[in-house]
C-alpha cells in the first residue's frame, strides 16, 4: 500500500505529522483554545443580512484587496491597540496561519531561516517547512520565559531572516516583556535585517497592552493577529496583520489573487460591527482563566503564568504521564491537550459550568495520584 513517504514528498515533509487536535464527541471540549460561547443572536442575524447581500453578487469576483475590510480592522486596532493605523498598514488572509504564510513565502523561502523560541506555536515551524524556510529552534527558560541573553546569541549565531516572538505565548500562555521584544528586534537588525514577527493572537486575553505601538518606526516589525479567539469566530478563519505599508505592499506578492471570499469578508465585518459584545466575553474568559489558575494551584498542581484564554498545568512525573492524565481527564468526560510539553497539559476557559467540570476532574485526579 502506498503511503507518503512512498510518494516524491520533499525531504524535509517526510516523517512529519499535520497540525491538528483530537475533535472528540465528549461533554466537555477544551483542548483547542476556542471561545466557548456561540456568537449573540443579532450578530448571527446581521451576519444573514451582510451575507445575504454579498450573495447577489457571487457571480463576481470579491474585493480583492479587501479595502472595507481591512479599513474597519485599522478602526478596531486604533481604538484598542493604543497605536493608530489606517488601511494601508493592515493585510488580512484566511486567518493567521495564512498571515503567517504569506510572510515567510515573502521573507522566508529556500535558502532561508526562521527562528521561534520553543515551545511556542507549532504552526510556526510546519509553515516555515512548508515554504521551503529551514527552521531553526532558539532557546527558552525552564519557567518558558525568553531568556533575552541567550536568545539575542541564538539571533546573532544564525542570523534568521524571520524571527517569530510569540506574546502571550502558545502552549505556555507567558506574555514576553515589551523590553524583550525590543531587544531581540535590534539583535534582529544587527546580524541582519530580518522581519520580525510578534504573533498576538491572544492579546486581547492579556493583563498587559497590546505591541502594536512597536511598528512605530520599525519596518520589519510586524503584528499578527486573528479573529478566532476573541471574536469567537474559529469558523470564520481571518487574521490580519498590521506593519509598515511596505509589509502590506509586499505579501500581495505572493497572496494569491482574489483569496479572501465575499462571504469571509461580509461575516467579518458584521462581527467588527459587535465588537463591544464579544468583548465583554472576552472579560468573562479572562475572569474565568484566573479563577482555573488559583483553583488549580489551591488543588496542587504547578501552573505557567497566564495572558491567554487557555491554562497549562502540571507537572505529571514520569515518561508518558502528561499523556496518562490527559486520558484519565478524558475518561471523566473532558477533553484538554497534550500538546508535546513533557509534563504539562493545557486547558482552554470555558464557561463557568464546563470549568467546574474540569476542576472536578483534576481534583478527583489528584486524589487517585496522592493515594
Amino acid at each position: 500500500m502506498t503511503g507518503i513517504d512512498d510518494l516524491p514528498v520533499r525531504d524535509e515533509l517526510r516523517g512529519k505529522s499535520p497540525y491538528g487536535a483530537p475533535q472528540l464527541d465528549v461533554p466537555v471540549r477544551l483542548n483547542t483554545n476556542e471561545n466557548p460561547y456561540p456568537l449573540p443572536e443579532p450578530l448571527v442575524e446581521r451576519i444573514a443580512e451582510r451575507v445575504r447581500e454579498a450573495a447577489r453578487n457571487l457571480n463576481r469576483y470579491p474585493d480583492r484587496d479587501a479595502v472595507e475590510l481591512r479599513t474597519e480592522l485599522a478602526k478596531y486596532l486604533t481604538r484598542t491597540g493604543g497605536h493608530r493605523v489606517d488601511v494601508e498598514n493592515v493585510w488580512a488572509a484566511n486567518g493567521s496561519n495564512e498571515v503567517i504564510q504569506q510572510l515567510l513565502q515573502t521573507f522566508g523561502g529556500p535558502g532561508r531561516t526562521a527562528i521561534g523560541f520553543e515551545p511556542s506555536y507549532s504552526m510556526h515551524a510546519l509553515i516555515a517547512r512548508g515554504t521551503g524556510t529551514a527552521w531553526i529552534s532558539g532557546p527558552r527558560s525552564e519557567d518558558f520565559t525568553i531568556d533575552r541573553a541567550a536568545a539575542e546569541r541564538a539571533i546573532a549565531e544564525s542570523r534568521p531572516d524571520v524571527v517569530f516572538i510569540t506574546t502571550p505565548n502558545n502552549p505556555t500562555g507567558n506574555a514576553v516583556p515589551r523590553e524583550t521584544v525590543l531587544a531581540l528586534y535590534e539583535a534582529a537588525q544587527a546580524a541582519r535585517p530580518s522581519m520580525v514577527v510578534v504573533d498576538e493572537a491572544y492579546i486581547e486575553f492579556s493583563h498587559g497592552d497590546s505591541l502594536l505601538p512597536l511598528i512605530e518606526g520599525r519596518p520589519n516589525l510586524v503584528v499578527s493577529r486573528t479573529m478566532s479567539k476573541a471574536f469567537g469566530a474559529a469558523g470564520l478563519r481571518l487574521g490580519y496583520l498590521a506593519a509598515h505599508p511596505a509589509v502590506v505592499d509586499a505579501v500581495q506578492l505572493v497572496r494569491l489573487p482574489y483569496h479572501l471570499s465575499a462571504v469571509a469578508q461580509a461575516t467579518a465585518l458584521a462581527a467588527l460591527e459587535h465588537t463591544d459584545t464579544l468583548l465583554g466575553y472576552v472579560e468573562q474568559l479572562k475572569a474565568e482563566r484566573d479563577r482555573l489558575v488559583a483553583e488549580l494551584r489551591a488543588i496542587g498542581y504547578e501552573v505557567t503564568e497566564s495572558d491567554a484564554n487557555f491554562v497549562q498545568f502540571g507537572r505529571f512525573d514520569g515518561e508518558g504521564g502528561s499523556h496518562e492524565a490527559w486520558q484519565k481527564i478524558l475518561d471523566r468526560g473532558v477533553l484538554v491537550r497534550d500538546n508535546g510539553v513533557p509534563g504539562w497539559l493545557r486547558v482552554s476557559a470555558g464557561t463557568p459550568a464546563e470549568n467546574d467540570a474540569f476542576l472536578d476532574a483534576v481534583r478527583e485526579l489528584k486524589k487517585e495520584q496522592s493515594a
